[in-house]
């Protein structure tokens, strides 16, 4: 009880954005004419805000299922730096592992991260029961937004950059927190670059590439500092 408890009150921030992001995604989703079971399946079983923002537009749209794969992979690849950085803490986490590989979003990541759980709180469940509440407050949300969207008129103009703003919160708290801001630096400037280069509808995967390169030469430099310093 004690973890639910400690779980909860850290999710409280994340509830209070999942939802009002959530009413949003559903009052658009009801806006295409796709309705409150379609919310409950997207939130449940994509779990992705900013990929269940484009699939509505996919959906509308008639797209392929490579289309929507790729755009998928575009979308998330972020995650891979996610994922790489999670593998110490989901180490010993047993069954709940692919459920938390799966519900790692950027809010929870950024919760799950700051900091190890206090005594007397067991961190393998803490990590789960903030998944879990993170997820279920954006399915309430997704849902409520779409049975509002039925009954009330809405004005979706620029719902869509919800999710945009809610990354960038996410990233000032974030830069806030850390001492080292390099890793930050590095990535903004390579997708500047990259940007410049390869244009909007093309920079997001040559930055993923970059990104991954660079921190790897980073971490050696870094490492190797420390251990001149150890000598």
């Amino acid at each position: 009880m004690k973890t639910f408890k400690y779980a909860f009150v850290r999710s409280v921030p994340i509830m209070a954005g999942y939802i009002v992001l959530g009413l949003g995604f559903g009052v658009l989703l009801q806006s295409k004419g796709y309705g409150a079971g379609w919310a409950l399946a997207m939130g449940g079983l994509i779990y992705a805000g900013s990929m269940q923002y484009v699939t509505i537009d996919l959906l509308a749209g008639g797209a392929s299922l490579i289309s929507a794969a790729l755009m998928t992979l575009m979308v998330n690849a972020r995650h891979l730096f996610y994922g790489i950085s999670m593998l110490e803490r989901y180490k010993n986490t047993g069954a709940a592992k692919p459920y938390l590989i799966f519900a790692l979003t950027d809010e929870t990541y950024s919760v799950v991260c700051s900091g190890d759980a206090p005594e007397g709180v067991d961190q393998s469940r803490y990590f789960f029961w903030v998944s879990l509440l993170d997820q279920f407050y954006w399915v309430v949300g997704c849902v409520a937004g779409a049975l509002l969207g039925s009954v009330l008129p809405f004005d979706t103009t620029g719902i869509d950059f919800s999710m945009t703003a809610l990354f960038l919160v996410v990233m000032t708290e974030q830069w806030k927190a850390s001492r080292d801001h390099a890793p930050a630096l590095v990535g903004l400037g390579v997708s500047l670059v990259c940007l410049l280069i390869f244009g909007s509808s093309n920079f997001l995967i040559p930055s993923m590439l970059g990104i991954t390169a660079a921190l790897t030469l980073l971490r050696k430099v870094t490492e190797k500092k420390e251990a001149d310093h150890a000598v």
